[in-house]
């Protein structure tokens, strides 16, 4: 089979996983909301990468290869932090999510021999209803001009994050364990922006890190922003993208469920819907695939 980069896993299997661990980074983010993303971010995703070293043997791909990676964990990341200084965090957050409804539509211009059905639309639309009832909460939109260059850089970094998915799949076959170069990669990148922002503020002094913080920037760089990438990168190359776009919507669904266990969030009746909407629209989705099948 050609979905077994990871010890035989099926993709979806390992969609599922990286959604499962995705799901905890606004919690385990929540230890380290003191610190400049770009640091918080930088150090975990250097974490991230060396998760990867017993496999840096790996790390040896073509250059365009690797410019696809970094630009694509580094460019989303630094153009979604860019949105949220310019704009609202649940606009942004809302347009971010796009990115699930982006790899579906997109699947068809990247990659050839992948047609969007009608159970693929609607899945999708499912979704999407579901992750606006999720990052609203029912609640009404502040969309305004002013912040519409926060809102331009949200779409962005989903249109990012969407095209470096889909590109993994088109691109000349790299192994998985190439993901830790670019999550090291990036991470330099990321600090790099960190201690620039601090020449030109004149201050480059660290910020004094406690056993807290160390702790959630271990378990981001070991979870969210390192082992998520790795089996996303094979979840994408051997699974359909449409069914994997769709299930990513899983993704702030389980999200506000762990916020909601820790205390840090309410299930109300928006996250319900939201519930119904989100796996009625995987539930959609992958009925085509196992009717094509």
């Amino acid at each position: 089979m050609s979905y077994a980069p990871i010890h035989g896993m099926h993709p979806t299997l390992l969609a599922l996983i990286s959604v499962l661990i995705w799901s905890s980074l606004a919690l385990a983010n929540s230890g380290v909301s003191e610190l400049s993303p770009f640091l918080s971010v930088g150090i975990a995703l250097c974490i991230g990468g060396l998760v990867g070293l017993p496999r840096a043997r790996e790390w040896k791909v073509p250059m365009r290869t690797f410019i696809v990676g970094v630009a694509g964990i580094f460019g989303y990341h630094a153009l979604l932090f860019a949105a949220f200084r310019l704009a609202g965090r649940i606009e942004v957050n809302l347009i971010n999510y796009l990115w699930p409804l982006l790899i579906v539509a997109l699947s068809p211009v990247y990659l050839r021999g992948f047609s969007l059905h009608a159970r693929h639309v609607a899945g999708t639309a499912l979704g999407l209803a579901g992750a606006v009832l999720i990052v609203t909460g029912g609640g009404a939109l502040g969309f305004d001009g002013a912040s519409l260059p926060g809102y331009l850089l949200a779409l962005a970094a989903a249109i990012t994050w969407a095209s470096y998915s889909l590109l993994t799949k088109r691109l000349p076959a790299f192994p998985t364990g190439a993901v830790g170069g670019f999550c090291l990669a990036s991470g330099f990148l990321s600090l790099s922006v960190y201690f620039i922002g601090c020449g030109l503020g004149g201050n480059i002094a660290l910020p004094r890190l406690g056993a807290a913080e160390w702790a959630s920037l271990v378990f981001l760089g070991i979870g969210p922003m390192g082992g998520a990438f790795y089996t996303w990168d094979a979840a994408l190359k051997g699974g359909d993208p449409r069914t994997i776009g769709i299930l990513s919507y899983l993704t702030p669904l389980l999200s506000t469920g762990l916020l909601v266990l820790a205390g840090g969030a309410r299930f109300g009746w928006a996250s319900g819907a939201a519930l119904v909407l989100i796996v009625a629209g995987a539930a959609v989705g992958s009925l085509t695939i196992r009717r094509n099948q």
